[in-house]
């Protein structure tokens, strides 16, 4: 198993300035500073630049501001309640484990204090090979070294959905508990044949391997989709449109939303001035990455499978979106 790699500073307490607000009934934001670690992902996936794009925004409104790389999802859950983070990305999957205590996280208590602020945009599974592997179809992986995402990642409760959903277990692949950019460079140096991606698209890794090799999309077929849909509701029918990676038509994919997922913690105050920073400087948000054009305030619960935070409820209601 691979560490994850942590950028920057691991900071193990964190001070929330919280001061003199105005009353909540009347909408205003905290004027008050506060320091704000944002978990995020490896620095080739996604989270990791729109974390970027959060940190400027919340930095110009004078807040102290920190992105974390991670392993993402479960890690960013974890950082979230042992108080080494405010805000995280989060798959909505691992979120629903957490909060009823049940897969990656077995055998712990539920996680029930867990609040969103908002969906974001769709992390879309992509099982990535290269055409000279000669994978076309999930089947095709039995007996394959395939890169499987660090071990209880997000990538990784994924894949061994996926897995589930086609009769199959890690017993008939060789797995590789790789994060998904060590896993096309060793997909490119001939040392894997296929890895998990699930991320928001395009994946820059995954790019980066289309530029030096021809690309397959492993497609998810309608028995194994159907099987998801009905065992793991959160997962949503999705696709990796035609060009994303060369590939010349649409291929058939389950997704899963991502949640934007405050520290419990947190006041109503400052989970609205997060709220609102985050959406009254949304274009700053989606010019990080093309997957984060698909953040639309309109859509903020789309895929929410936990209550929302107070503040994030108070800021909706003010746009108009929720119904006091």
């Amino acid at each position: 198993m691979k560490k994850t790699i942590i950028l920057g500073s691991v900071l193990t307490s964190f001070a929330l300035v919280a001061g003199a607000c105005s009353d909540s009934s009347d909408g205003e934001e905290s004027s008050e500073d506060l320091f704000v670690t944002i978990a995020a992902g490896g620095t080739s996936g996604v989270y990791y630049p729109i974390a970027g794009a959060m940190a400027n925004v919340y930095g110009d409104a004078g807040h102290d501001v920190s992105v974390q790389a991670t392993g993402a999802s479960v890690e960013n859950v974890n950082l979230l309640q042992s108080d080494q983070a405010e805000l995280a990305i989060v798959m909505a999957d691992t979120v629903e484990q957490a909060y009823e205590g049940f897969g990656a996280f077995e055998g712990e208590d539920p996680q029930d204090n867990l609040v969103a602020i908002a969906g974001l945009y769709p992390n879309v599974v992509q099982v990535i090979t290269t055409t000279d592997s000669g994978i076309e179809s999930f089947e095709d992986l039995e007996g394959k070294r395939v890169a499987v995402g660090d071990a209880n990642s997000g990538v990784e409760l994924n894949a061994r959905m996926i897995f589930e959903a086609h009769d199959m277990t890690y017993d008939d692949i060789s797995a590789d508990y790789l994060p998904y950019g060590e896993a096309i460079d060793q997909m490119r140096n001939g040392m894997l044949d296929a890895a998990f991606v699930t991320s928001g698209v395009p994946n820059s890794a995954a790019m980066d391997l289309a530029s030096t090799h021809d690309v397959t999309v492993v497609p998810i077929d309608d028995d194994a989709m159907n099987y998801l849909n009905d065992t793991y509701p959160f997962f949503i029918e999705d696709e990796v449109p035609a060009g994303t990676y060369d590939n010349e038509e649409d291929i058939s994919t389950p997704s899963i939303t991502n949640l934007l997922v405050p520290n419990p913690s947190l006041s109503d105050d400052e989970v609205y001035e997060l709220t609102s920073l985050f959406y009254e400087n949304l274009e700053t948000i989606q010019s990080s990455h093309e997957a984060a054009t698909d953040i639309e305030i309109e859509h903020f619960q789309e895929g929410v499978n936990i209550p929302l935070h107070p503040g994030a409820e108070r800021y909706f209601q003010e746009q108009g979106l929720l119904d006091e």
